[in-house]
C-alpha cells in the first residue's frame, strides 16, 4: 500500500460517562470550576459510550476519512483493549502494518466524564517501551505526536530516520511529556518540523513568550523561530492562527453548539493536514481544520464526528455562508 501519511504516537480506549447527579462549583474571580459529587455514594450514569482515541489514532482516522492513504505506528498492549483498538482501526481502512502489540502488557484506557459540553478525563497510561519499526516506508508526510514517559529512545530513532530522509515533511504535535521535559531531542524535532500544531498555552510554554489575552503575531514568530516552517496555534472558542513565514491568518470557529469537546484539537489537526497534503492554500487548510473540529464536537468521542471526503465541500460551503471568514492578521 502506497501511503501518503504515517501517524506516530499513542492510542487508547475511551469510556464516556454522563453522570445524572452532580453540580458545579465555580469561583467568579478566578474562573475556576469544580465538579462535585456526594462522597461514598453511588452516582447514576445517564449514558455510557466507548470510543477509540489518542492523538495518533484520531489523526489517522481523520485523514483516512478525508481521502488520505494513512498508516499508523503504535505500540499497544496484547490485551482485550488492544484487540478492540485494532479491530476498530481496521474498519477505518488505516494501514496497521506498523502496529505492535507487546506481549504481557496493557493498553491505555481513559474514563471521560462529560458535563455541560466539557470533559474531565481520568487517564491510565500503561508503562511500556515504544518499539521503533525495523523499516519504515518513505512517505510524503509524518505526523509525530504525544507519547508517554518512555518516549525518548523512540524520538531519538525518529530524529535519525528523518535526517536520513530529509524529503519527508514532519508534522509535530507535542504531548505533555514532550512539553514538560523540553529535552534536546524535542528541540531537534522542532528544528526538523515542517508544521507544528499546539494550543496557545503550549505555544507559550515552548517559546517562553507570554501572549496574555490573545494569540499575537509575536507568539507565532517566536514559535516559528524554533524551526517549523508552518506554525499553527489553536485557542479554543477564539479559533486558530497560522503563519507560514510570509502570511499570518486567523480563522474563527464555525458557530455550532458543542455536545462534547473530546478530540476537537485532533480533528482540527487532521482536517488541516489533509488539506495540506492535497495542496490547499494556508487559509483553506484552516477552514478544513475548523469545520472538521465543528463536526466532531457534535458527537461523543474523538472520532464519531470526523468528516468524510464527500462531506467536506458541504461543510466548507456552510463555513462560508455562516458569515465567518479567515482574516489576515
Amino acid at each position: 500500500m502506497n501511503l501518503d501519511l504515517l501517524s506516530i504516537g499513542d492510542c487508547n480506549m475511551d469510556a464516556f460517562i454522563n453522570p445524572s447527579e452532580s453540580e458545579s462549583l465555580c469561583n467568579i474571580n478566578t474562573k475556576e470550576c469544580l465538579i462535585a459529587f456526594s462522597y461514598a455514594d453511588k452516582i447514576p450514569v445517564k449514558s455510557l459510550d466507548f470510543s477509540v482515541g489518542g492523538n495518533a489514532a484520531n489523526n489517522a482516522v481523520g485523514a483516512s476519512r478525508l481521502g488520505i492513504k494513512c498508516g499508523l505506528v503504535l505500540t499497544l498492549g496484547d490485551d482485550s483493549i488492544g484487540n478492540q483498538i485494532v479491530e476498530s482501526l481496521k474498519k477505518e481502512e488505516v494501514d496497521l502494518t506498523y502496529v505492535i502489540q507487546q506481549p504481557a502488557t496493557n493498553s491505555n484506557f481513559n474514563v471521560v466524564l462529560t458535563y455541560s459540553g466539557e470533559r474531565t478525563i481520568f487517564t491510565y497510561h500503561a508503562p511500556r517501551s515504544y518499539e521503533f519499526p525495523v523499516q519504515l516506508p518513505r512517505v510524503s508526510y509524518v505526523y509525530l505526536t504525544s507519547m508517554g514517559e518512555s518516549y525518548m529512545p523512540f524520538y531519538n530513532h525518529m530524529v535519525e530516520w528523518l535526517l536520513k530522509n530529509p524529503e519527508i515533511k514532519l508534522v509535530f504535535n507535542p504531548g505533555s511529556w514532550q512539553l514538560k521535559e523540553k529535552s534536546e531531542t524535542v528541540d531537534k524535532v522542532m528544528k526538523l518540523a515542517h508544521t507544528i500544531f499546539v494550543n496557545k498555552q503550549e505555544a507559550e510554554k515552548l517559546t517562553g513568550f507570554a501572549a496574555k489575552d490573545f494569540v499575537s503575531r509575536e507568539l507565532l514568530l517566536a514559535l516559528s523561530a524554533l524551526g517549523p516552517k508552518v506554525s499553527v496555534i489553536t485557542d479554543g472558542g477564539v479559533g486558530a492562527y497560522a503563519f507560514d513565514g510570509a502570511n499570518f491568518f486567523h480563522c474563527p470557529p464555525l458557530p455550532v453548539d458543542a455536545f462534547e469537546r473530546t478530540g476537537a484539537g485532533d480533528a482540527f489537526g487532521s482536517g488541516f493536514l489533509s488539506a495540506q497534503i492535497k495542496g490547499k492554500s494556508l487559509d483553506e487548510c484552516l477552514v478544513w481544520g475548523s469545520v472538521n473540529s465543528a463536526s466532531v464536537i457534535g458527537y461523543t468521542g474523538a472520532q464519531r464526528g470526523l468528516l468524510k471526503e464527500n462531506d467536506i465541500d458541504i461543510w466548507v460551503e456552510r463555513f462560508k455562508s455562516s458569515g465567518v471568514k479567515v482574516d489576515e492578521m
